[in-house]
């Protein structure tokens, strides 16, 4: 995630005016799922990893919290987090989560929305995220679906016409660094298998509880291009408790 691309003003531009930056929760996709997976936040310490406009951050402290850390790499969507999610049990920090270093046992509750994919070494991060959450504490996460990022370029094969032919999928077994275009920009993120995200926590603790590959809402299928999501799956969400 060290690359921040969230920080250069036409990117960030773009970024602001999508259906989730406008409208919260209710304008992401995958929330109508997601909600279902949380754990009871009261009284809880909650981690949110790359917390971005800190909508969860707000989720959490609205529903019982004890308190709240945002941790995001882009002084502009902390800036954001300010302003439309400010609470007084929520803090937010602005460093990379691959730096971050916290006492064993710190937190009840952490959570991640659309930011793994963003980071190269997961099996560190994994390793830091067991160390940090207390024993019986849930950790839930969405990321990009493996069929999504395993090609790169996140885009669509079109005809001559440029109607939409189908979605690549290509050098899924070789993971790591892809060059993908989002929001007409460049980009780099990484791919890692299924198994890589289903395997790596339980090697470190973790439980599986659930796995959920979310479809579009049918709140949402009027908007353009919404029906296609259904062609191939996007996200990846999921639940770990530690052992």
């Amino acid at each position: 995630m060290k690359e921040n691309k969230y920080d250069e003003e036409q990117f960030f531009k773009k970024y602001s005016e999508m259906e989730r930056s406008k409208k919260g929760l209710e304008g992401a996709g995958e929330w109508h799922e997601l909600q279902k997976i949380l754990p009871d936040f009261h009284d809880k310490k909650v981690l949110d990893l790359g917390c971005g406009y800190g909508w969860h951050c707000k989720y959490a402290a609205n529903h019982g919290a004890a308190s709240v850390l945002g941790i995001d790499i882009s002084h502009k969507m902390l800036n954001i987090a300010k302003q439309k999610n400010k609470d007084e049990k929520t803090e937010y920090q602005c460093i990379a989560m691959e730096d971050l270093d916290f006492e064993e046992a710190s937190f009840d509750v952490i959570i991640s929305s659309l930011a793994f994919h963003y980071v190269k070494d997961f099996e560190s991060l994994a390793n830091n995220i067991s160390k940090w959450l207390k024993q019986g504490g849930e950790f839930v996460f969405s990321v990009e679906h493996p069929v999504f990022t395993s090609y790169g370029t996140q885009d669509w094969y079109y005809d001559e016409n440029g109607n939409i032919l189908h979605f690549p999928v290509d050098n899924y077994y070789y993971e790591g660094k892809r060059e993908a275009v989002f929001l007409g920009e460049k980009v780099i993120k990484y791919h890692r298998t299924l198994t890589t995200y289903l395997n790596t926590l339980p090697q470190k603790g973790f439980m599986l509880q659930h796995i959920i590959e979310p479809k579009p809402p049918q709140s949402m299928m009027h908007l353009e291009g919404m029906k296609d999501e259904m062609r191939r799956p996007m996200m990846l969400l999921l639940s770990f408790k530690k052992l």
